[in-house]
């Protein structure tokens, strides 16, 4: 058995084996409207959110060409044109406030355009969501939610319509009444058999690995990336990188991502180098 046969079995196993706190597993069940409202509805109940008009998994955020391009987990609206961005955070890589922070930037990218005025941004609300396995602050705390106050005076808001929320998937007991608690239990592989979001995700869940297509598509990822740090690395230059993703089908900007990740280069080095090696 060859190394790339090898892979693929490691491949169908994993596929197998996914659990809700895989980006990729995530970003499917999410597609799944109902799930997704019901999951957004018990995150922020305090906005009584009716329905969401727009669901985009690994939604991509065109900001300046030469910064950081960010691929969101999954990007959502409701019909008051709030803005909800959905993450799973697995490893803490002890920078959470800051990626936090970069995030809430990108999403007002997605809705300033030029000559916009600032005001805009007054009918567009934005609230990133974000479930860790990890307990970030080490509070013990389920659920931590931030939003901008006066340091002189804290019942003064500065009004900047942004919010985190931020759960604690590792906390040892559930504050509140905190309707997540089975969700983020599940995403230790605690099964709550009562919760009927949990049921609703675990059988979508079912349903997408037995999907051909989604386990194609997962699969054809999987191995594009490989080859693409195989042949990095043997060329011992980008340029191997970038002719194996788009061999394997991968857009100029999906490829312009993979190497941003992969590599120390900034999204418009990324373009360029494409542009070389095509």
């Amino acid at each position: 058995m060859d190394q790339r046969e090898l892979y693929l079995k490691q491949l169908e196993e994993k596929w197998e084996h996914l659990t809700i706190t895989n980006d990729i597993m995530f970003g499917m069940v999410m597609e799944n409207e109902q799930i997704c409202l019901e999951l957004i509805q018990r995150s922020l109940p305090e906005l009584n959110i009716k329905a969401i008009s727009r669901i985009t998994p690994q939604k991509q955020i065109t900001g300046p060409i030469s910064a950081r391009t960010v691929r969101f987990d999954v990007f959502v609206r409701d019909e008051e044109q709030r803005t909800f961005v959905v993450e799973m955070q697995v490893a803490d890589k002890h920078n959470l406030p800051f990626r936090l922070r970069y995030y809430q930037q990108q999403i007002d990218f997605d809705i300033l355009n030029v000559g916009d005025d600032y005001s805009k941004l007054a009918q567009y609300p934005t609230y990133v969501i974000m479930f860790c396995n990890f307990d970030y602050f080490g509070r013990d705390w389920s659920k931590y939610q931030f939003e901008n106050r006066c340091v002189d005076d804290p019942k003064l808001k500065l009004g900047d319509q942004r919010q985190i929320t931020i759960f604690n998937a590792k906390a040892s007991q559930f504050h509140g009444n905190m309707k997540l608690k089975g969700f983020l239990k599940l995403m230790g592989n605690q099964i709550d058999a009562d919760d009927q979001l949990v049921k609703q995700v675990r059988a979508e869940m079912k349903r997408i690995r037995e999907d051909p297509i989604r386990r194609h598509g997962f699969m054809k990822y999987e191995l594009g990336l490989m080859d693409a740090r195989r042949e990095g690395k043997k060329e011992g230059k980008e340029e191997g990188a970038v002719e194996a993703l788009i061999n394997s089908g991968f857009s100029d900007q999906q490829t312009a991502n993979k190497l941003t990740n992969m590599y120390n280069m900034s999204h418009d080095e990324a373009l360029k180098l494409i542009q070389k090696v095509k």
